[in-house]
C-alpha cells in the first residue's frame, strides 16, 4: 500500500472519519476482480459491499485506475521488471466466431444475387415420416 498510497485520489469531503478504511476497500475490489465473484459476495471483512462498489465506480469514471496502472506500468518498465515480448499463436486466430455457415463469401453473395434478380429459389420442404 505504501507505493499506491501517492497515486490514489485525495478526498474532497471533510467530515465525520471513515469506518472501513481505503485499505479494506481497496483490498475487497482487488478480491472481488481477483475472483470475478458478483459484488454482493465480498466477504465483510472488507467492508460493505456496495461502499466498495461505489469507489470502484467512481475511479473508475475518474480514470483513477487507468492513472494507476500507466504509473506502475511506468514504474516497472524503468526499473527493468517488464519484458514487451508479444507471442502470437496461429492457434488461437479464429477467421469466424462459432456457430457460422462453412460457404465461403463468394458462394453466399452469387446465391443473394440469384434471389434478387428473380432466379429460382429452393424450398426444403418438412420430412414426413411414415412407419412400415
Amino acid at each position: 500500500m505504501g507505493r499506491l498510497e501517492p497515486l490514489l485520489p485525495q478526498g474532497i469531503k471533510p467530515g465525520r472519519p471513515p469506518v472501513w478504511t481505503r485499505r479494506q476497500l481497496i483490498d475487497g475490489i482487488r478480491w472481488r476482480t481477483r475472483t470475478g465473484a458478483p459484488w454482493r459476495d465480498v466477504p465483510e471483512r472488507y467492508g460493505p459491499w456496495d461502499r466498495g462498489y461505489d469507489l470502484f465506480r467512481r475511479w473508475q469514471r475518474d480514470g483513477a485506475w487507468a492513472r494507476i496502472v500507466t504509473r506502475l506500468q511506468t514504474e516497472a518498465d524503468a526499473t527493468g521488471l517488464i519484458a514487451w515480448d508479444v507471442n502470437f499463436g496461429s492457434n488461437v486466430c479464429r477467421a469466424h466466431p462459432l456457430g457460422r455457415r462453412k460457404r465461403g463469401f463468394a458462394e453466399g453473395a452469387n446465391r443473394r444475387h440469384r434471389r434478387r434478380a428473380g432466379g429460382p429459389r429452393s424450398r426444403t420442404l418438412p420430412r414426413r415420416w411414415h412407419e412400415p
